[in-house]
């Protein structure tokens, strides 16, 4: 069908963890990252897309991801795990609670095609979220707003709490994110992620 097509994960293999961007591989692949406050389901939503359990490893202990993870799929681009920026370490000269090595990466790094931002669709709006979408719109790279772990609760509810946190955004963002509905245990949203991902590859 015209349309329907998606880029498949055939293979997935983690490649390296960095301390910093000068830490990060030197090479030219498109980058994918994925971030969200501690224990919003990052490293289970990894293993769904990858098909490929236990390639992120899952902790129930929020901040459990300090480092730039990088994961090479298909041979031909990467998935990147970023520190959870509710617990991570803080510069103080920034004003959001992420760590410093992640505001260089989404800052600087040329290959980077899109941000996956994931929120906790269970939760009001989190002013944390809020300030690091506000931030990471200022940056200019492409991101969508993934709303995690649907299976917990009504659809009714879930599209009511994704329509209480779009209301919240800053209105020069509004309307300007793809917004994604998932759940890595019913797998919920995985195509609408990877037809994302295979926009960017182009």
């Amino acid at each position: 069908m015209p349309g329907a097509w998606f880029v498949r994960i055939k293979s997935a293999t983690f490649h390296i963890s960095a301390r910093d961007i000068e830490k990060a591989p030197e090479w030219d692949r498109p980058e994918f990252a994925f971030i969200g406050r501690s224990n919003v389901g990052k490293s289970s939503m990894i293993n769904m897309l990858s098909n490929k359990n236990g390639l992120a490893k899952v902790s129930a202990t929020p901040g459990k991801t300090q480092l730039l993870n990088f994961f090479v799929m298909n041979e031909t681009w990467s998935l990147v795990d970023l520190p959870g920026y509710g617990f991570a370490k803080v510069a103080k000269s920034e004003k959001i609670n992420f760590n410093e090595s992640v505001g260089d990466y989404l800052n600087s790094r040329e290959n980077l095609r899109r941000v996956f931002t994931l929120i906790d669709s269970r939760l009001p709006p989190q002013r944390i979220d809020i300030d690091f979408i506000n931030w990471l719109g200022e940056t200019g790279v492409p991101f969508a707003l993934v709303f995690t772990k649907a299976d917990k609760q009504s659809a009714g509810k879930t599209q009511a709490s994704v329509d209480t946190f779009l209301a919240a955004m800053p209105e020069h963002l509004k309307g300007v994110p793809p917004v994604i509905i998932s759940s890595s245990k019913d797998r919920t949203g995985r195509v609408a992620i990877l037809k994302l991902i295979e926009q960017g590859l182009d």
